[in-house]
């Protein structure tokens, strides 16, 4: 199989779908890979070490594009991107098409085999393809939330971790999943006051006999949120419902209650927020104010960090990316439920279900779909 890898073009996304480690396991498969001149500038690996890893280097997206079975990215296919896909053609990147009707209506119209990183599925129930980045971004999220926090930012003017004789900032982290977890870890070694919500009582369960009595658990209710999120310094939005999108849990009256300089980073925003007031923002304009809230809302955090974020990236996505240049799309999902539930656009149908709900789609199973 040809695999194409064009440079990711979303606003300061400096990630690439596969890195030369990555390509040179592909090529040892038997299969020929095509990346776009400069795509690994942001990973500091430049066209000579794809040239040594075995692939060959495309002066443009367009012959990238045109020449693929397969297009392996990072982020959602932007505009351009989406025009230049064909039927047949898998993409395989990220998708968070819930809270995306533009794309979806693309993609759709394209007939190409589009899976999505963030629905695919393992054994034990995870998200092995999101986790890696919900790591990342968990961890980026306190990062940012401290600068916000500064007064030059628009916030309180607090350290997080406040000073002996000083209070630390309270940070409520809404969601006790992957993100939540690595936003606590940041955030109880900051020594800031951490508060975590969820309506898990398993996942609650999980959190205190992974951080003890180092953070706060509580179990969400409209109350508890409306209580902590008020009180709050800083506050994580990291709540998940795989291929939907997010619930609103912050609505736009809390935040007029919340303090003035108090601070939101929703990491939810790829999947449309958990936030009334949120909107997605870039890293070149990051934060924008709401009745005196400051909002960080960028909508790919971990592309500011794109060595770490590509390799953890390439680690999980590869195996699967692998399987399906040896079989083919078809008979890899067919094959491999948890690739398979990674199916959201096959043939000009939507094949999740929470997508399709989402959007107004007529749902078909993947399955199904696929033995059609």
């Amino acid at each position: 199989m040809l695999i194409g890898v064009p440079k990711e073009i979303k606003n300061h996304e400096y990630r690439v779908g596969m890195s030369p480690t990555s390509v040179r396991e592909m090529i040892k498969h038997g299969h020929t890979v095509v990346v776009e001149t400069d795509a690994g500038a942001g990973i500091g690996a430049g066209d000579d070490a794809y040239s040594a890893a075995g692939a060959r280097v495309a002066d443009t997206a367009e012959q990238v594009f045109a020449e693929a079975d397969m297009i392996i990215k990072v982020k959602e296919p932007q505009a351009e991107e989406r025009a230049m896909l064909r039927a047949g053609q898998i993409l395989y990147t990220y998708l968070h098409l819930a809270p995306d009707p533009e794309q979806t209506k693309d993609l759709v119209a394209s007939g190409a085999t589009c899976i999505a990183y963030e629905t695919v599925t393992s054994k034990h129930g995870g998200l092995p393809l999101l986790a890696p980045m919900s790591k990342v971004a968990g961890r980026m999220s306190i990062q940012a939330g401290a600068y916000c926090l500064e007064q030059p930012h628009g916030g309180l003017g607090m350290l997080l971790g406040g000073v002996p004789g000083v209070d630390p900032a309270k940070v409520v982290v809404l969601g006790a999943g992957v993100v939540g977890t690595h936003a606590c870890h940041i955030a109880v070694g900051m020594g800031a006051d951490v508060w975590v919500l969820d309506n898990n009582p398993n996942s609650i369960e999980k959190h205190w006999q992974q951080f003890g009595r180092s953070t706060n658990s509580v179990f969400s209710t409209v109350d508890a949120l409306e209580q902590h999120v008020l009180s709050a310094d800083l506050v994580i939005g990291g709540v998940l419902i795989p291929g939907a999108e997010a619930p609103k849990l912050i609505s736009a009256e809390m935040v007029r209650n919340m303090k003035p300089g108090s601070v939101i980073v929703d990491v939810a925003i790829d999947q449309g927020g958990c936030c009334e007031t949120s909107h997605a923002t870039t890293h070149a304009e990051p934060i924008y104010v709401v009745d005196d809230v400051v909002h960080y809302c960028v909508a790919n955090m971990p592309g500011g960090v794109p060595r770490t974020s590509t390799y953890a990236l390439n680690n999980v996505t590869l195996p699967f990316a692998i399987a399906l240049a040896n079989k083919g799309a078809k008979q890899a999902m067919l094959d491999d439920l948890h690739l398979r539930n990674g199916l959201n656009v096959y043939a000009g149908k939507v094949t999740h279900r929470k997508v399709a709900e989402d959007l107004g789609y007529e749902y078909v199973d993947a399955e199904t779909a696929l033995q059609q």
